[in-house]
């Protein structure tokens, strides 16, 4: 449990700053919370989990998609980011969406509960990803869809590479542990759907998802943005003097003046879409 522990620790402190930038996150990864969906064939009635939701992402996307007919449970291991994720659903008046604290790999539902399991952007950070998906064939229906969104590799995100590569420069970071949890575990193509097979997801395919991430915002704010949602680099920004972090800001800046318009930044993306589904 101590990798838990870890990770969990991390998106506390991360919690208050995604709650901050909701709808600007929403409005960034809205191609990909729209290919979970399709590719999950998400319809009204459906039912649908969505782990690791963060403070509310797809889940509250599902839940204006299916109506009233539908249901969707939000499930996120970090207090914070569910009670964010409960707040925007009062305040939207969702009812058909509900929210629940629980990990991954240990689910509070009975058996054949739900169509549809979706995640965007949780599994690189799983204890256990094989333990994971079993648990989630648990909870689904026969024949129930299993849709998940992970990063393609670094170099194809420039909204995250091009950061990095200043702040590798001022922060030296060895690279992480094989299959260590990190945002770009999984980028490899193949990878995460033999995971998926491994855990007897039947039917498991593999897309690559190309899009752009676009914020209505300068270079400036979108540098600010990114500095405080993401808990690594408040960390390593944490370790560098005043002006080390002001000549960092300006070099980012700089560099992403190349993705800037007077319309606000747009990054082209790279993403895989792993599929697959319970055995009958």
């Amino acid at each position: 449990m101590r990798q838990n522990t870890e990770v969990i620790t991390q998106w506390t402190e991360s919690a208050h700053y995604w709650e901050k930038y909701r709808d600007t996150i929403r409005d960034m990864f809205a191609p990909v919370t729209q290919a979970l969906i399709k590719d999950a064939a998400i319809t009204a009635p459906a039912v649908v989990l969505d782990v690791a939701m963060g403070p509310g992402e797809p889940t509250l996307s599902i839940a204006q998609r299916i109506g009233s007919q539908g249901r969707v449970v939000g499930t996120d291991p970090v207090p914070e980011m569910v009670e964010a994720a409960r707040r925007e659903g009062n305040r939207q008046g969702l009812r058909n969406a509900s929210f629940e604290v629980a990990f991954a790999e240990s689910l509070p539902f009975p058996p054949d509960s739900f169509d549809a399991v979706v995640s965007r952007f949780g599994v690189m950070f799983f204890a256990s990803p094989v333990d994971s998906f079993r648990e989630w064939l648990r909870v689904l229906k026969p024949n129930g869809r299993i849709a998940v969104a992970v990063w393609h590799f670094a170099e194809k995100n420039p909204f995250h590479y091009v950061v990095a590569q200043v702040v590798q420069r001022y922060v030296h970071s060895p690279p992480p542990a094989p299959d260590s949890p990190d945002a770009f575990r999984f980028a490899s193509p193949g990878k995460l759907q033999a995971v998926l097979s491994a855990a007897g997801v039947a039917a498991t395919s593999e897309r690559l998802l190309r899009f752009s991430i676009q914020a209505s915002m300068s270079v400036e704010k979108f540098w600010t943005l990114r500095s405080e949602m993401s808990e690594k680099l408040r960390t390593k920004l944490a370790t560098l003097s005043q002006e080390q972090v002001a000549a960092l800001k300006g070099e980012v800046i700089d560099a992403l003046t190349a993705y800037a318009s007077d319309r606000g930044v747009s990054f082209p993306a790279e993403v895989l879409i792993v599929t697959g589904r319970k055995p009958s």
